[in-house]
């Protein structure tokens, strides 16, 4: 059985994210997170030509949707409370009258008929009682509130809360080198669509590429986030450096940007991707963990902020430990890796960056 590979994984994994949100991509690109791209198969439109443009309110929830669910919230609460004051009325114990059930089985029904949503449920008079306090308080100044509890009025204090800093938020994600090249036509490669799995089918030997042109291209192509342009270059990137041998070595710093550009879109797919393309990076050849070791301060920032991005269990068992998703774990290897093949300076300066790391060497 044919392995699958990574960049088969990112295919599938999107086709079962369309499932439960299939408009996802649709509103990252309104919201500017991922590039859009061509407007057609042959390019974009002339600037004089009118595009239809889908309104983002289509895709996300309007003001006024917003509004009538507030509305429709009020109501039920409002039916909520004719009933319970109707069953309030009734001693407990004793069945109610046969038109006081009546009238809240039509008015049930009016209800859903009108708002979509299914009647509640009668509240007890206790929970009636204390949906009633509540209602005064909220009803309240805050000085009133503070004279009732403390004794007299009091100013309230506005909480100055600090900024968030957003370390974790998704950056926007710009277009690549490998899409332009793509789109034009410069890249020897094309999709090789198969019964299970797609692969990617070479128009030239890859030992005859020049790696310091494309080797660059493809790694800036890691940070897509839609086909052809995702696959071809995550895909690209595992031959390139299966096959590379000596080839690599002398294309490391040039590598190093687009590394550094995809990590730093702080996106969970984009990160993982990366990291299992640095760990095939270093184990393709000789001495590159070693030529990675004056890079550590691009690189290892954004291993420092994900570092404890991991997933607990607890007692119950992940059954996508095989897909390798996990960032945190992911980023542990990836450190581990660069200190066994980054020689012996190669622990001081993970350390400098990454103060929790532990090495994996040292007792």
């Amino acid at each position: 059985m044919a392995k699958i590979s990574a960049a088969a994984h990112l295919q599938l994994a999107d086709q079962f994210d369309r499932q439960k949100k299939f408009s996802r991509r649709r509103v990252d690109k309104a919201l500017g997170r991922i590039p859009r791209g061509q407007e057609s198969p042959f390019g974009d439109f002339p600037d004089s030509y009118e595009r239809h443009k889908i309104p983002i309110g289509l895709l996300l929830p309007t003001p006024r949707a917003v509004a009538d669910d507030r509305k429709a919230l009020t109501a039920r609460n409002a039916l909520s409370m004719t009933g319970s004051a109707a069953l309030a009325a009734t001693p407990r114990g004793k069945a109610t009258p046969r038109g006081d059930k009546m009238a809240q089985t039509l008015g049930g029904l009016k209800f859903e008929m009108s708002t979509g949503l299914a009647p509640p449920s009668p509240r007890s008079p206790r929970e009636q009682r204390i949906q009633q306090v509540l209602s005064a308080r909220a009803r309240e100044t805050p000085r009133a509130q503070t004279a009732g509890i403390f004794g007299s009025p009091r100013k309230d204090k506005i909480p100055n809360e600090p900024p968030k800093a957003g370390a974790f938020v998704r950056r926007p994600i710009k277009p690549s080198e490998f899409r332009r090249f793509y789109d034009r036509g410069d890249l020897p490669v094309q999709v090789q669509h198969a019964a299970t799995q797609n692969k990617i089918q070479w128009k030239v030997d890859i030992d005859k590429l020049d790696y310091h042109h494309y080797l660059p291209i493809f790694f800036d192509g890691l940070r897509e986030k839609e086909d052809p342009y995702r696959f071809l270059a995550v895909e690209g990137v595992f031959n390139l450096l299966d096959r590379g041998g000596s080839k690599v070595l002398p294309v490391v710093p040039q590598l190093i940007m687009p590394i550094k550009t995809a990590l730093n879109t702080r996106d969970a797919e984009v990160i993982v991707t990366s990291l299992k393309v640095l760990q095939a990076l270093v184990l393709c050849g000789e001495m590159i963990g070693e030529a990675l070791v004056p890079y550590y301060r691009q690189i290892l920032p954004i291993f420092s902020i994900f570092k404890m991005c991991t997933i607990s269990t607890f007692d119950q068992m992940d059954y996508a430990q095989r897909k390798r998703t996990n960032i945190g774990e992911l980023i542990d290897e990836t450190l581990e890796i660069f200190e066994t093949h980054g020689g012996e300076d190669a622990f001081i300066n993970i350390k400098y960056m990454i103060p929790t790391y532990e090495s994996c060497l040292l007792g």
